[in-house]
């Protein structure tokens, strides 16, 4: 999987503010892809490495069988200044890459394998995601 962006037009952006994470998800309520995923229940922020960790999981727990979409990448670059240094001389260094998760989110979709192994294999990635999220199935 890509971890960050190809392209940015400025090297350094500003952080989301706190409205961002107050807001509901607007476009992605129900999987699109797959039977089951996993939705975020409150707000926050996700890194490559938690992104990738899950993705990992379930893929270890379906084997090859079933197919997995991720529906979140990290796009906002994050910024720190080092622990010694003093106010002012500019913005601190590239430190990382963020994905600002709104609550209502789906993250991951799965689908392709009996739904005893979709259910467990997600249950399994929960953990990985420093989110409080929750499985759901497509229901017609």
């Amino acid at each position: 999987m890509k971890q960050y962006p190809s392209f940015l037009k400025y090297k350094k952006y500003h952080f989301v503010n706190n409205l961002f994470f107050s807001l509901k998800a607007q476009k992605s309520f129900y999987p699109l892809n797959g039977l089951f995923c996993i939705k975020a229940i409150d707000s926050g922020k996700l890194t490559f490495k938690q992104i990738e960790a899950c993705r990992k999981s379930v893929r270890r727990n379906m084997r090859k069988d079933g197919r997995i979409w991720l529906n979140v990448f990290t796009y906002l670059p994050i910024t720190t200044k080092g622990v010694g240094s003093r106010m002012g001389k500019g913005k601190g260094g590239h430190s990382g890459w963020i994905c600002p998760i709104k609550k209502g989110q789906i993250l991951c979709e799965a689908s392709g394998v009996s739904s005893i192994k979709l259910v467990h294999s997600l249950k399994r990635s929960k953990s990985k995601l420093g989110l409080t999220n929750k499985i759901f199935k497509l229901t017609y």
